[in-house]
Order: structure tokens, then C-alpha cells, then sequence
């Protein structure tokens, strides 16, 4: 029994241990394995970092050939409005000034005057219209005052730049105008706009001209075209009178107007006051951006039943692109448009207010009127120096004289103390 009990003890021992040496490769094992398993999922992580990677590439790669076809896309679009952009502005005729110069009507660049005029207009990039409007206005001033240089500048920058770009014709802005006439030593500057009304574009050109006020001995401003009543009764008999043919008694004559949102605005309905007041019922005036609206004149018209004809013109110095676009084109929203919905047979006139000779000559009246306020306002000048001068002759004069009479005094008194003496 003794003999048992110690064979199954050796036999426990022996187990134990052969037990306790197996565990060593388990363990061993069980490491390397956990090993194993971590190098795997390193190299998963590092396969879906590369996937991810190569996944990021491609996605820049096609954003980038996006991008490329987008900028190629609008390359191909603005290649396409350049071209479609100078098609329609080589439908407006050949510029009438000489290319790769700067344009002026009258200035000998060689021997240039001491006293100009400058023309001022906002300006229009058809050609064939600004021939028969600004440069008229101009050419009918360089007539009227050959004893001055005139010079041109145009106030819309977007309007230089396309003449600049489509017929190489280099139109100074106002403050290159000005600069221009500083350097060629203009000492008496008379600046006429050629603006309908004295709104915010005519302040804008007041205040710039007043920055250069010490660059010249005189600088004078003339008025834009619609400032007096004369001025208004003027250009009523010059418009009717250019679209007499149109007055049969069936044809309503709609003049369109730019418009602003400055009080000055009101010119449009003083006009209509007078074309009434002169007997021309059948005369209708409106504007594009302003009061009275393209309603407001289709109402009018339909309220006579007598009109089956509309004749539109602009009443603007240009026949530009709102004469060409928002009043005679064929797009829905136009004068000519809404008009021909409206029944009637519609007639576009595109003739600028700068083209009717009776408006030239009030242009020159006007600058007319600013060389006699800067002649007037130098001869006042010169006369109250001349006065200074008389007073200061004067004032000499006397000093004199009371010089003269103290040494007379002064003698006397020295004779009548010798006298005394002897």
C-alpha cells in the first residue's frame, strides 16, 4: 500500500513536470503568433494607408483634370464672347479716328495752345453713331473757336478700353485729358460735357476738374445741354422738327431717355410739360432706368385709340447701345418689343441728339457762354488789380503831399524864429 502511495506520487511529480515543460512552447508559440498576428495587421494597415493614398492621388488627379477642362471650358466660352463681342462691334462701322494715337479734334501736338476747350462725353463704342453725334458736337466747336485747341475725354472707362481693344483708338479719360493739357502748358482750360443734364456724371466731372483748379490760371465749366428754359424749348423745336414726317395723326413719337436716380431726373417730365404746352399732344417721353417708365408711356399711348403707329427715337446724345438694345431690339422687355405686343406698328429711329444740327449750336452757345464768364471773370481780375494798383498810387501820392507839406511847415516856422531873432 506504502509502494503505491509513493509510485503514484512519483508518478504525480512526473506528470507535473512533463506538464511544466510543455507549457514553455506554448507560450513561446502563443507570442510568436500575437507577433505574427500584429506584423499582419501593420502590413493591413499599411496596404489600406497605401489604397488610401493611391485613393487621394487619384481623386487630385481628377479634380485636377476637372479644374483643367473647367478653366478650358471658360477659355473656350470667353474665346467665344470675344469673338461673338467684336463680330457685333464690327457691325457698328469703321471708327473715325485715326488708329494707335491718341485722338483729339483740334491740337497740334507739335505746337499746342495755351488756352483750349475740352469736350466731355460719356461716350459710345459704335462707331458709325459716334461719328454722326460726339465728333459732330466736336467738329462744330473746333469751327466756332479756332483760336483754341479742343481736346476730347470720355468719363465711361469701359466704352475707352473696347475702342482700345477692337480699333486701336486711344481715347483719353477726364484725368489723362487733364493731365495731358497741364503738360502741354494750357493756362486757360473751358471744359463743355456734352451731358444732357446737370445730374450725378456732371457733378462727378465738377468735382474732378475742381482737383486741378491750381494747375491752371483759368479753368470754367460749361453747362450740359438741357439747363435753361431757352435750352428746353430749343431742343423741343429741334426734335419735333427731326421727326415731322412721323407726324401723321396715327403715329405716336416716343422718345426714350437714359434716366438717373438724381433729382435732375426731372428734365424728362419737364420736356414732356413743354412739348404739350408747344401743341405736340402726340409726343411721349420716358426713360429706361427711371420715371416715366416704358408703362407709363405705353399707357399713355393707348389711351388715344387714333394710334396704330409708334416712331421711337432716344433722347440721348448717342444712339449707343440702349438705343440699339433696350429700345429697337427683339428681345422681350424692349420699347419696340412691348409695342409691337401691344398692337402697333413700331418704326425705331436711332438717331442721337448730337447728330440734329440745332442742338450743335446750342452745345457752342454753351461754350460760348463759359469763355465770356472766364474772359469776364479775368477782366474783373485785372481791373480790381488795376484798382489796387490806382489805390496804392494813391495812397503814395498823399504820403507825398504830406511829406511836401511837413517840410513846408517845418520851413516856415525855421524863417519866422530867425526873424525873431534878428
Amino acid at each position: 500500500m506504502k509502494n503505491k502511495a509513493l509510485k503514484a506520487l512519483a508518478l504525480g511529480l512526473t506528470m507535473t513536470t512533463l506538464m511544466m515543460m510543455g507549457t514553455v512552447p506554448t507560450f513561446a508559440e502563443e507570442e510568436t503568433e500575437t507577433a505574427a498576428d500584429a506584423e499582419g495587421e501593420d502590413a493591413a494597415a499599411t496596404e489600406g494607408e497605401d489604397a488610401e493614398a493611391e485613393e487621394g492621388a487619384e481623386a487630385e488627379g481628377e479634380d485636377a483634370e476637372a479644374e483643367e477642362g473647367e478653366e478650358a471650358e471658360g477659355e473656350d466660352a470667353e474665346a467665344e464672347d470675344d469673338t461673338a463681342e467684336a463680330e457685333e462691334h464690327a457691325a457698328t462701322g469703321t471708327a473715325p479716328e485715326t488708329p494707335g494715337e491718341v485722338y483729339e479734334p483740334s491740337v497740334d501736338p507739335e505746337a499746342p495752345k495755351d488756352q483750349a476747350i475740352m469736350v466731355v462725353s460719356f461716350g459710345t463704342s459704335f462707331n458709325d453713331n459716334r461719328k454722326e453725334t460726339i465728333c459732330a458736337v466736336e467738329d462744330a466747336i473746333v469751327e466756332a473757336f479756332p483760336d483754341y485747341d479742343v481736346r476730347r475725354a470720355f468719363t465711361a472707362q469701359i466704352i475707352i478700353d473696347k475702342v482700345a481693344k477692337y480699333d486701336d483708338v486711344i481715347i483719353d479719360n477726364v484725368g489723362e485729358a487733364l493731365d495731358r493739357a497741364v503738360e502741354d502748358g494750357v493756362k486757360t482750360l473751358i471744359v463743355q460735357p456734352t451731358h444732357l443734364m446737370n445730374g450725378l456724371e456732371y457733378d462727378d466731372l465738377v468735382a474732378e476738374l475742381a482737383e486741378y483748379s491750381d494747375a491752371f490760371d483759368k479753368i470754367e465749366v460749361g453747362e450740359p445741354l438741357l439747363t435753361s428754359d431757352a435750352d428746353f424749348e430749343a431742343v423741343a423745336q429741334a426734335i419735333t422738327a427731326a421727326t415731322k414726317d412721323y407726324d401723321d395723326g396715327e403715329t405716336a413719337i416716343c422718345f426714350m431717355g437714359h434716366g438717373t436716380e438724381a433729382e435732375s431726373n426731372q428734365v424728362y417730365s419737364k420736356m414732356q410739360d413743354v412739348l404739350r404746352a408747344d401743341g405736340y399732344d402726340n409726343y411721349f417721353v420716358g426713360t429706361v432706368e427711371a420715371t416715366p417708365t416704358l408703362e407709363d408711356v405705353l399707357a399713355a399711348v393707348q389711351e388715344n385709340e387714333a394710334y396704330t403707329k409708334v416712331a421711337l427715337q432716344p433722347l440721348m446724345v448717342v444712339a449707343g447701345d440702349h438705343a440699339n438694345n433696350d429700345m429697337a431690339g427683339d428681345e422681350e422687355g424692349t420699347w419696340k418689343s412691348e409695342f409691337t405686343a401691344a398692337g402697333y406698328e413700331v418704326t425705331p429711329l436711332l438717331n442721337g441728339l448730337g447728330s440734329l444740327e440745332d442742338v450743335q449750336k446750342l452745345y457752342v452757345e454753351h461754350t460760348q457762354a463759359a469763355i465770356d464768364k472766364a474772359s469776364g471773370e479775368a477782366e474783373d481780375a485785372a481791373e480790381e488789380e488795376t484798382e489796387a494798383s490806382d489805390e496804392e498810387a494813391e495812397d503814395a501820392a498823399e504820403t507825398t503831399d504830406e511829406t511836401e507839406t511837413a517840410d513846408e511847415t517845418a520851413d516856415e516856422a525855421e524863417t519866422t524864429e530867425e526873424a525873431a531873432e534878428e
